[in-house]
């Protein structure tokens, strides 16, 4: 019943958010992905979440259990890359239909050093054998300059209020990052 109250304050609060567009000078796209390992308590599914921006607009955005139960924590988080990466691509294939010229290459953001680190080397590990094709898969997007992925602290990782619990002041703090504004407000 708690849990039911928290959520009825939270819309009653947000009642009057919403997402407002801005114009830019830029077409630069961005996206922040980020993952829990095993975090489902009855199948142990990894979830995923990733938002993407033009500009500094946020226009998609996605939380998702995985398909598969991850055999390790580097696994899922290959696969939350891979899963940003290919909307990277997909909103590069809609852009360049509507005659956008973007920047490239286009920013990946993650908190995680480590997986980062083996993204770009290219030595086999046995550790990391599970994980090859999403690694290489991300490796030749990168290889190719579309893409380039960059370190981000997990305290502004925008991708966490789509993967766990956020508490306040925190959460309010990423929502209004993410784009969400009083849309009532005077101008």
């Amino acid at each position: 019943m708690d849990a039911v109250l928290r959520i009825l304050r939270y819309l009653k609060s947000t009642l009057g958010k919403g997402l407002l567009f801005s114009k830019n000078n830029h077409f630069r796209v961005e996206a922040y992905t980020d993952t829990v390992w095993a975090n489902s308590i009855t199948d142990k599914r990894s979830t995923s979440g990733y938002c993407t921006f033009v500009g500094s607009n946020k226009v998609t955005w996605r939380s998702k259990k995985q398909h598969v139960v991850a055999r390790s924590s580097a696994k899922a988080e290959f696969r939350a890359i891979a899963l940003g990466i290919c909307e990277l691509m997909w909103l590069k294939g809609l852009l360049r239909e509507l005659q956008v010229n973007l920047e490239y290459p286009m920013r990946l953001y993650y908190d995680n050093k480590v997986i980062i680190n083996i993204v770009h080397n290219p030595v086999q590990h046995d550790r990391t054998k599970r994980v090859e094709i999403d690694r290489h898969f991300i490796k030749k997007k990168i290889d190719s300059g579309l893409i380039c992925t960059t370190f981000v602290a997990s305290k502004l990782q925008l991708a966490d209020v789509l993967t766990k619990g956020v508490q306040n002041p925190s959460f309010n703090s990423m929502v209004s990052k993410l784009g969400m504004e009083d849309i009532f407000k005077p101008a």
